[in-house]
């Protein structure tokens, strides 16, 4: 089968088409004939030499993709709800830069209905990290408010759908005023602009003082400090990256007397039964909204698998609103 290989860790040309042997599936896996694969920032950092495979994952980047089901258990996926042929999505913890790729049953969902591969290849990785993030980690409720750090990733046009969909008010951070606009359209209800305005004074204008009940933060860095800033009592800010830097220094006394959480998570390296315990909740709660077209994927351009390069070039220029994908 072909593959992007990373030749060795550096810019984006040395992503090349390469060739390997089609995977074998284990117990509890199955193949997928792939469509389309989605292009997420940890490729870039797998690229460049800043995140390693986790021990057991191919080192083929990739982590979502979409298509059919060519080989797998057949007690195995009907247990599941597949069978062979049908389509799905899948998480996984490597290998998506592919035309064939072993995932756990666990971790595969079935294509909503109405979408495309292309679409559904570019759901699981940022649905996944918002659920377990904003949703189980971070508690977001119905009538309380979202501050989504970068709302024009993939991981933020996702974060403001969900928080809207499920009764939430969302406030987004972007980089210029035709990006926040883009925010906007999607549904978030206030986009800051982060270079002409400060989001600390801004978000507690917009909550009348209160303050905001979670961050989904993708900064890390200095931000944290502001973010404690402009939490309300018993307010969350969930990081689920480091882009700003590792080292935070912040107000403890502002935590204590405010009853502040402050966490964070990776997905990569969870075992299989955690990942799992989303599917079955993004199942239940998420896939119906994609159904009905309350919820909708957000492709902001797909390249051929042979133009990964490109695609990450793009990926690193910041300029893409929503996700990248690549076709086989």
């Amino acid at each position: 089968m072909r593959v992007v290989d990373i030749t060795s860790f550096g810019a984006p040309e040395v992503l090349r088409l390469g060739e390997r042997a089609r995977p074998v599936p284990s117990a509890g896996e199955l193949l997928i004939r792939v469509a389309a694969s989605g292009v997420n920032r940890p490729d870039v950092l797998q690229r460049t030499g800043n995140y390693p495979v986790p021990p057991g994952a191919s080192d083929v980047p990739g982590l979502e993709v979409a298509g059919e089901i060519v080989e797998g258990d057949a007690a195995a996926l009907a247990d599941a709800g597949f069978a062979l042929g049908d389509r799905v999505c899948a998480l996984l913890a490597g290998g998506g830069y592919a035309e064939f790729a072993v995932a756990p049953i666990a971790q595969c969902l079935p294509v909503p209905a109405g979408l495309s591969d292309v679409e559904a290849a570019s759901l699981p990785e940022t649905f996944f990290t918002v659920w377990s993030n904003v949703f189980m980690r971070g508690r977001l409720q119905a009538g309380e408010t979202l501050l989504v750090q970068g709302g024009t990733s993939g991981i933020g046009v996702t974060a403001i759908q969900l928080g809207k969909a499920l009764g939430a008010t969302v406030i987004v951070t972007a980089g210029s005023d035709d990006k926040c606009a883009s925010c906007l359209q999607l549904g978030a209800d206030h986009a800051i602009n982060y270079k002409t305005q400060d989001f600390v004074e801004e978000a507690k204008r917009l909550t009348g003082g209160r303050g905001v009940d979670v961050v989904l933060d993708m900064v890390a860095g200095d931000y944290v400090a502001r973010e404690v800033d402009c939490l309300a009592e018993d307010g969350r800010i969930v990081i689920i990256a480091v882009q700003g830097g590792t080292r935070a220094a912040f107000n403890a006394g502002l935590v204590l007397r405010r009853r502040l959480t402050i966490t964070g998570s990776t997905l990569r390296p969870r075992p299989v039964a955690f990942k799992g315990a989303i599917a079955r909740e993004l199942r239940e709660r998420v896939w119906p909204l994609l159904a009905e077209g309350c919820v909708r994927p957000v492709i902001h351009a797909t390249f051929d698998a042979a133009d990964a390069a490109q695609a990450h070039t793009l990926m690193e220029s910041g300029a893409h609103v929503g996700k990248i994908v690549l076709t086989w």
